[in-house]
C-alpha cells in the first residue's frame, strides 16, 4: 500500500502541468520553424524569376509569371560540372567521416585508460591545440611544401579528420561509460587491446560514434575553406567550393559554355540569383536528410549493462 502511495506521489511530482506542456510545445514549434523556414525561402528564391528578384527582392510567396525553373534548367545544362562537384563532396564526406571516427575513437580510448603510462602527457598534447594554434601560414607551408598535398583529395580530408574537441568528447565518454571492470575481465580472459576495443568497447559506444560521425559529416560537407586555399583544379571542387566561387565570381559556371553560345552570351542569360540559391538548396538538403538516422543515438538515457559478478 505504501509503495503504491509513493509511486503516485512521485508520478504527481514528475507530471508536467498542461499549461507548461503547451508552452514547451509552442517553443519547440518556433525553434523548428526557425530551422526549417530558411530552407523553404532558399527553395522559393531558386524558383523565382530573376527579374522579379531584382524588382521586388526576396519573398516567400510567388505565383504565376513570377515562378521560373530557369535556375534548375541551367543547372541541368551544367549537369556534368554539378555531378562532378557532388561526387567530390560525397567522396570527401564519406572517407573523411569514416577515417575521422576511427582515429578519434582510437585516440579517445587510449586517453581514457588511466593505467596508460603516457596518459597525462598525451592528454596535454591533445588539449594544447584547443587553446593555441600553429597559424595558417605554418599549416599552408607544411601541407604544400612538406607533404605536397596541393590539388589532391587528401588535402580536403586530412586537415579536418581529427580535432581536439572530438577527441575530448570520446575520451570523456569512454572514461565515464565503459566500466573498468569490463576491461579488466577481458584482460584476465586473455583478450588483446584490439579485441577489447573492437568487440567490447565499440558495440556499446554507438552514441559517441554517431555524435562524432555527425559532427565530422557536417564539417566535411560544409567545408569550402580548404578548397579555397589548396585546390586549383576545377575537377576537385566540391559543391560548397563551387557555391563559394559563384558568390565571389558569378562567372564560374560559364567556364564551360554550351555549344553555339559565347561565354559572354551565356553569362548574360544565366539567372544568377536563383542559380546561387538553387545550388545552396542542393547543398543543404542531402546533409539535412542524414540527421534523422542519427537522432536516436543522441538520447542521453541510454544505459549500459551492469558488470556481472
Amino acid at each position: 500500500m505504501s509503495k503504491s502511495v509513493n509511486d503516485n506521489a512521485m508520478n504527481k511530482l514528475n507530471r508536467i502541468k498542461p499549461g507548461t506542456n503547451v508552452l514547451f510545445n509552442a517553443l519547440f514549434v518556433v525553434l523548428a520553424l526557425m530551422c526549417f523556414l530558411p530552407i523553404i525561402l532558399i527553395f522559393i528564391i531558386s524558383i523565382t524569376d530573376n527579374n522579379t528578384i531584382r524588382q521586388e527582392g526576396y519573398q516567400f510567396f510567388v505565383w504565376g509569371d513570377d515562378v521560373s525553373l530557369r535556375a534548375y534548367e541551367y543547372l541541368w545544362s551544367q549537369r556534368l560540372t554539378i555531378l562532378n562537384a557532388l561526387w567530390v563532396s560525397i567522396y570527401v564526406t564519406v572517407i573523411g567521416t569514416v577515417l575521422g571516427v576511427a582515429l578519434t575513437t582510437l585516440m579517445g580510448y587510449v586517453l581514457s585508460r588511466r593505467e596508460h603510462k603516457l596518459n597525462g602527457f598525451l592528454t596535454i598534447l591533445v588539449f594544447i591545440p584547443m587553446i593555441f594554434g600553429g597559424g595558417m601560414a605554418a599549416s599552408y607551408v607544411i601541407n604544400t611544401q612538406l607533404l605536397h598535398l596541393r590539388d589532391t583529395m587528401w588535402i580536403l580530408i586530412l586537415p579536418l579528420a581529427v580535432s581536439s574537441f572530438n577527441v575530448t568528447i570520446a575520451r570523456t565518454f569512454f572514461r565515464t561509460t565503459i566500466p573498468d571492470s569490463i576491461i579488466e575481465s577481458a584482460k584476465i580472459d586473455g583478450a588483446s587491446q584490439w579485441t577489447i576495443f573492437g568487440r567490447i568497447v565499440l558495440p556499446i559506444s554507438k552514441p559517441v560514434l554517431a555524435t562524432i560521425g555527425l559532427f565530422l559529416a557536417f564539417a566535411y560537407w560544409n567545408d569550402w575553406f580548404q578548397a579555397m586555399l589548396y585546390i586549383n583544379d576545377d575537377n576537385l571542387r566540391s559543391l560548397q567550393s563551387m557555391l563559394n566561387q559563384i558568390q565571389s565570381d558569378l562567372e564560374y559556371l560559364t567556364k564551360n559554355p554550351a555549344a553555339g553560345m559565347s561565354q559572354t552570351e551565356l553569362s548574360r542569360s544565366m539567372p544568377r540569383e536563383s542559380v546561387t540559391m538553387a545550388i545552396a538548396f542542393v547543398v543543404a538538403v542531402p546533409i539535412a536528410c542524414v540527421y534523422p538516422f542519427f537522432q536516436k543515438y543522441f538520447i542521453s538515457g541510454l544505459t549500459v549493462g551492469a558488470v556481472k559478478g
